[in-house]
C-alpha cells in the first residue's frame, strides 16, 4: 500500500499475462533411489527451507518511502495460505505509524511465486511492462545471476528455481480489512519480493505507475513463529 499522491507517472501498455509451462516443480525434491531396482523415486516431504511460508508464520519490519526514510511505516505480515503446486500464496499485512491514520491498517493480499511452472519473472499485468519487471527484479542481488536468462529466455522459463535459496514473488493487495477504501491510502500497486529461505528475510519494492518509485519493504520472520495460528479477524 502507499499514500495517495497527485503525482502522475506515465506507463507503457503492459504485455499479456505470462505464465510458464515447464513441468518441474516447487518446493519438493525427488529422493534418490537407494535400491537397485528400477522403481521411480519417491518425493520427499516439503523442503524445510519452505517452512517460513507456511500459514500462520509472521514477519515484521518496515516500509520506507525514498523521499522520507526517517518516517518508516511499521509493517507486519501473516501468511494465511500457501500452495506451492499452484505457485500461490496469500496473507494479511498490517501497517502502523501512518501519517493518514492513528490506527493499524490491515489489508489482504494474494501472491504469485515465480517458479517458472505457474508464473515467470514477467508479470504481464498490473501496469508492469517487461522493462519494469527487469528493472525491479534487478534491485535484488540474487536475481543478477538469472537476468540474462530471463531477458533472452522469455521470462526465464527454462530456469529451475526449485533448488534456489531465494524465492521471488509478487504480492498484490486485494482489499482493506478494517478501514474504508477512502482512508487516504491506495492499494493499486503491487510488490516485487525476494525471500531468503535460509534467513527468513523478505526484501521488496512497491510498484505503482502513479507513485514514487522504490518504496522498500524489509521483513524478517518473527523469532519463534510457528504455523497455523490465524489472527482473530476474518476476511469473510
Amino acid at each position: 500500500m502507499r499514500m495517495l499522491e497527485d503525482e502522475q507517472v506515465p506507463e507503457e501498455d503492459p504485455s499479456g499475462p505470462e505464465k510458464a509451462s515447464d513441468s518441474t516443480a516447487g518446493c519438493t525434491v525427488a529422493a534418490a533411489s537407494q535400491n537397485s531396482d528400477e522403481r521411480p523415486p519417491l518425493p520427499l516431504p516439503l523442503c524445510p527451507l519452505c517452512a517460513f511460508l507456511q500459514p500462520g508464520i509472521k514477519f515484521k519490519g518496515t516500509q520506507k518511502v525514498p523521499t522520507n526514510r526517517e518516517d518508516a511505516w511499521i509493517v507486519g505480515v501473516t501468511i494465511q495460505g500457501y500452495d506451492h503446486e499452484r505457485g500461490y500464496i496469500c496473507g494479511s499485512m498490517e501497517a502502523q505509524n501512518l501519517p493518514t491514520s492513528d490506527e493499524t491498517v490491515i489489508t489482504f493480499w494474494e501472491g504469485e511465486i515465480v517458479d517458472n511452472i505457474n508464473y515467470s519473472f514477467f508479470t504481464g499485468r498490473w501496469d508492469a511492462t517487461r522493462a519494469k519487471d527487469i528493472e525491479h527484479w534487478g534491485k535484488f542481488q540474487p536475481f543478477r545471476q538469472y537476468k540474462e536468462a530471463v531477458i533472452t529466455g522469455n521470462g526465464g522459463r527454462s530456469l529451475d528455481m526449485s533448488t534456489s535459496r531465494f524465492v521471488f514473488m509478487r504480492w498484490k493487495e486485494q482489499f482493506f480489512v478494517n478501514v474504508s477504501p477512502d482512508c487516504g491510502l491506495t492499494i493499486a500497486g503491487f510488490y516485487y519480493l525476494c525471500f531468503d529461505r535460509q534467513q527468513g528475510r523478505i526484501e521488496g519494492y512497491y510498484h505503482d505507475a502513479n507513485s514514487s518509485p522504490w518504496q522498500k519493504l524489509d521483513l524478517s520472520v518473527t523469532p519463534g513463529a510457528s504455523g497455523f495460528e490465524f489472527p482473530a479477524y476474518s476476511f469473510a
